[in-house]
């Protein structure tokens, strides 16, 4: 325990040579909220915006101390790519970035722009799997190192820096720190490292809904692979989480884990960026998100909680996006097919059924299913979600046939 001790304290002073600790910060808003202290751990405030820079940095560092070759290789879609760009740049070493295909131009930039001349990046494979193998081949092939973004114990070392500078900013240790979880390297470096240097601290662990890998592990006893991923909490959407991790992180139980919904997520992100001028990507709200959960069990009475915010990459392009799927788990915007009848005056008839806060996002002509009626798309706004509900009941009294594709996610994905 001890070793594992000392070696994040070498990590933590070598890391000082990259940047500050980021922030450990008091939230009043979030404190107001919950009636407790809530305290952020600020890793959106990293060089790279994301924690993932310490694990990279740390695995580099200890490789070219043991005279290994100095040419990296790594497959990413995003904050691992970056860290380990950054990491090559300052020690001067050679990295061969694979990022599939499909990814945004912008984390592309971010990338290039972090590693400079150090770096070449290969862009490969629709999906994150092929990448990854393309990249494993690569690196056996140069006999260049590969850096896991999180099977590793030298990645799940530099990632323990977090609990180290989080007990120094403290006042007193946390009763309960809040982990997100992808591949579980950050998850695994905390607490391994607060067991021993903190033990009187409780974990809870934050998952998106669509990649609950750590909870699947626990509950089946090994890690496992999902089915399915949704990858919109793409900081933390992983299949199967890491079998180092999951040695550290096997005695917890599964509902020390929670899941966060991928649409209520986007409230978060709206609600840290709107009141507190906090930008996160949807990993890196995941802890916020979860108070609410916690506060609805009464966990976190006369508690100090820690949250870490793992990274704010958020491309603003996707924005938008993340505002509809606000609305919508809010219950403040739906979306309805509605057979209008086709003669004059229908079209009155159905205006005059919304309420004085009920705006028509969108409104949109299908298909003429018959020559006497159509089909038309819908998307209403409001302010409160009874208004929606009231709507539905006047449509019902008036007769007009309607489906509510709000949460069909097969419609959706093709007409919203």
């Amino acid at each position: 325990m001890a070793d594992f001790l000392d070696d994040v304290a070498a990590a933590e002073v070598a890391i000082r040579d990259l940047f500050p600790a980021t922030p450990m910060q008091l939230n009043g808003h979030l404190s107001a909220r919950y009636g407790t202290e809530i305290w952020l751990k600020r890793e959106d405030l990293a060089p790279v915006r994301s924690y993932k820079l310490r694990g990279a940095f740390n695995a580099m560092r200890k490789a070219i101390h043991a005279g290994t070759n100095r040419h990296f290789v790594c497959a990413s879609a995003g904050n691992h790519a970056q860290g380990v760009a950054y990491a090559c740049r300052h020690f001067g070493a050679r990295g061969t970035i694979f990022m599939p295909v499909t990814t945004p131009h912008q984390k592309i930039d971010k990338t290039r722009i972090f590693g400079g001349d150090s770096i070449e990046i290969v862009l490969t494979g629709d999906y994150f799997d092929q990448t990854l193998t393309a990249a494993q081949e690569f690196a056996a092939e140069q006999e260049a190192s590969f850096l896991s973004p999180f099977d590793s114990a030298d990645v799940i070392e530099g990632q323990a820096t977090v609990a180290l500078e989080m007990l120094a900013q403290m006042p007193a240790p946390p009763d309960l720190v809040i982990l997100p979880v992808g591949g579980g390297g950050l998850a695994a470096g905390v607490t391994h490292y607060l067991q021993d240097a903190a033990p009187g601290a409780q974990f809870i662990f934050a998952e998106p809904q669509g990649g609950a890998s750590l909870k699947s592990a626990l509950m089946a006893g090994s890690p496992t692979t999902l089915a399915r991923v949704d990858s919109f909490v793409d900081g933390a959407a992983v299949a199967r989480i890491g079998d180092l991790p999951f040695a550290q992180l096997r005695g917890f139980s599964p509902d020390q884990v929670l899941t966060a919904p991928e649409d209520r997520l986007c409230i978060t992100i709206l609600d840290m960026l709107n009141v507190e001028g906090i930008v996160l990507e949807p990993a890196g709200a995941l802890s916020i998100d979860v108070l609410q959960d916690l506060a609805a069990q009464g966990a976190l009475v006369g508690k100090k909680v820690a949250c870490v915010c793992s990274g704010g990459n958020f491309d603003f392009e996707r924005l938008p996006e993340v505002k509809e799927r606000a609305q919508r788990f809010a219950g403040l915007k739906k979306y309805f097919i509605l057979r209008m009848p086709q003669r004059p005056g229908a079209l009155r008839d159905f205006l005059e059924l919304l309420g004085p806060q009920d705006d028509i996002a969108r409104f949109e002509y299908l298909k003429k299913s018959a020559r006497n009626f159509g089909s038309v798309l819908i998307g209403i706004e409001t302010t409160e979600p009874r208004h929606l509900r009231e709507l539905t009941e006047r449509l019902d009294a008036a007769g007009f046939a309607y489906q509510d594709i709000t949460q069909d996610e097969l419609l959706a994905q093709f007409l919203i």
